[in-house]
């Protein structure tokens, strides 16, 4: 069975567990188009996410001139589907928080997008995040493409649930997918009841190979990591003020701040002032072998994030016997039990951080490292990507029939 796969940028460093899952898809038996807005010629790191970019077509490659051809097919083609999917595509512009031109280009880009999967026989498609992707696979249907269905990470979706029409997508989907329990009920809070049974959970996965070998014990060493894209939402400013704190009162702690992001040039900057150059290391982008290095050269992950849907980073940390400090948002105490696999802190609170990265550095080593096979095992038990995708392979042969 052919299928395809859309994403706005594709691959990325930070979206490995969309890779991950198109492999187990295709370990599945299914044939995986790769579709993707923009991508082509983005710096990359891994080895695994170039030879994932020599797969992909790109919808806006070729310009404006290609998707005004695409249009054009489609209008002649069938217009009463067109000028359907066009009168989607504005009210899809209402009360929106872009305009509505760029809902007609995603109009162009769905006019592209299903021409090629008519011409190599696509029979369903999946877009990962419910912003513009999951609304150019809801056109590309409208135009008389494959059914289609999406899947909502957060926190995006949840923040602006009206703007994003995610009703109307969900209503027009053959299924969607949250990743966490907390994921769905944000969906249940925004749909019809009538729809509730179109919300799945399949977790984001990790491939064996990623933690495959002998246990490696805990360092000695005072070294915490926090991995993730410099932002906002991860707390990373927070993380060095509370390293700031401990260091005022003599404690001997490393931070490794593994990732890059909009953000780096602030966080620099707070480092700098605090005189932490010594102690606090920005590793920028780098491959999935080094993020695990990079864990396995820590006692832990900290990660005081302000809003999530479940991050692919505390699992991967988790499976590598690596217990994670923590905030209670959105999914993560589904998967971090406090006191059992990691720590759970309230988030935006700058004495709890340091608090909490106090006392995993307290900890001896022997508890860690049985706090981490613990995490270790919670973690390969919720989220293997081969138990996950055959999950997947189910409702999407299921959703066929929409």
């Amino acid at each position: 069975m052919k299928i395809a796969y859309l994403i706005n940028q594709y691959p990325k460093v930070s979206h490995s567990f969309i890779r991950r899952e198109i492999l187990a898809l295709e370990r599945q038996g299914f044939e995986v188009e790769r579709f993707a807005l923009r991508g082509w010629a983005d710096q990359l790191v891994d080895a695994e996410d170039l030879r994932e970019r020599e797969k992909t077509r790109y919808l806006l490659r070729d310009g404006a001139l290609a998707l005004a051809k695409s249009m054009f097919s489609e209008l002649v083609r069938a217009p009463g589907q067109f000028f359907g999917a066009a009168k989607l595509a504005v009210r899809m512009a209402r009360r929106a928080d872009r305009p509505l031109p760029l809902h007609l280009i995603y109009l162009a880009e769905a006019c592209r997008m299903v021409g090629w999967m008519r011409a190599s026989g696509v029979r369903h498609l999946h877009a990962h995040f419910g912003t513009n992707p999951a609304e150019v696979a809801m056109l590309a249907r409208a135009l008389g493409g494959p059914a289609y269905s999406f899947t909502v990470h957060g926190p995006e979706e949840f923040d602006k649930p009206e703007f994003l029409h995610i009703k109307e997508k969900i209503a027009r989907s053959a299924f969607v997918v949250a990743i966490s329990s907390f994921g769905r009920s944000q969906l249940f809070r925004w749909i019809p009841y009538t729809d509730w049974p179109k919300v799945e959970i399949v977790h984001c996965g990790l491939e064996p190979a990623f933690h495959a070998g002998a246990a490696v014990p805990p360092p000695p060493a005072p070294r915490l990591v926090c991995v993730g894209r410099l932002c906002e939402q991860k707390g990373q400013l927070l993380l060095v003020r509370a390293v700031a704190q401990l260091v005022a009162r003599g404690v001997a702690v490393e931070l490794v701040l593994a990732g890059d992001g909009e953000m780096r040039g602030e966080i620099e900057t707070l480092i700098a002032r605090h005189q932490l150059q010594d102690v606090v290391r920005i590793t920028g982008w780098i491959s999935s072998d080094q993020v695990r290095a990079e864990i396995l050269a820590s006692r832990a992950l900290a990660l005081p994030s302000f809003a999530e849907g479940l991050p692919v980073v505390v699992m991967e940390s988790m499976v590598l016997r690596r217990p994670v400090l923590t905030t209670y948002v959105a999914g993560i105490p589904e998967l971090v039990h406090d006191g059992e696999n990691g720590w759970l802190i309230p988030a935006g609170d700058v004495d709890a951080v340091a608090a909490g990265l106090e006392r995993v550095l307290a900890t001896p080593l022997d508890q860690i490292a049985a706090m981490g096979e613990r995490a270790h095992q919670r973690a390969v038990e919720r989220h293997s990507i081969d138990t996950e995708a055959a999950k997947l392979a189910v409702l999407i042969k299921r959703g066929q029939r929409h």
